[in-house]
């Protein structure tokens, strides 16, 4: 199968600094690719695709999204230091009044704060036929509906995290995902105290003036 062209987020000097960063940035955008090939694949079946900008039923109504430790590095660099305005105001409110057990934290007047760094979960759930109805958890009540991504795209973007738990030679990362070994480090992120980052926040900003 042909990779569809699919833009790599670039960060060209943080990129420079961070060396875990290209990891994560690979990672994305090959599942990126296998996410646009299983859905072409689809609707070459003659599915449609329900999601659409502006739907975030899922942000809402998912209780367990796994974030694994990289892509947590990621979201916390990204908020802190590349978002701006508004925007970063607000998800700052919600980061210190967030609490266990509710809706997505980075869900922000119905619009995704980090949706450049959204993690894998998020990229791969795309769900056909009808959009999710309110409170709806589509993987649940409707499982056919929910689009399964093309393992071979998701163990290559796994392979490209790895060394960043000092995993490097290309056996050994084949191994541990083959065993499924790497989903032993995610974690769920509605469970995590995302006060500390909004304090972070703005530890980063009185630095920066």
């Amino acid at each position: 199968m042909t990779r569809p062209k699919i833009k790599r987020l670039f960060f060209p000097e943080e990129e420079k600094i961070h060396t875990w960063l290209p990891m994560l940035l690979d990672a994305f955008h090959i599942a990126d690719q296998g996410v646009w090939a299983s859905i072409h694949r689809e609707e070459a079946k003659g599915r449609k695709l329900a999601c659409a900008k502006g739907c975030s039923a899922c942000c809402i109504t998912h209780r367990s999204i796994p974030v694994y430790p990289i892509e947590l590095t990621g979201i916390a660099w990204y908020v802190t230091e590349k978002l701006q305005g508004e925007l970063r105001d607000r998800l700052q409110e919600r980061l210190s009044a967030n609490r266990p057990g509710d809706p997505c934290v980075f869900l922000v007047d119905g619009v995704c704060a980090i949706h450049p760094m959204r993690p894998l979960a998020c990229r791969h759930f795309n769900v056909f036929s009808t959009p999710c109805a309110e409170g709806e958890d589509a993987y649940f009540t409707r499982r056919k509906d929910v689009l399964i991504p093309i393992q071979t795209y998701m163990d290559e973007a796994f392979f490209h995290m790895l060394p960043f738990y000092g995993v490097h030679k290309a056996g050994d990362r084949r191994k541990i995902i083959k065993k499924g070994l790497h989903h032993e480090a995610a974690k769920e992120l509605q469970s995590l105290r995302w006060s500390e980052l909004a304090r972070k926040m703005a530890n980063y900003e009185r630095m920066m003036t």
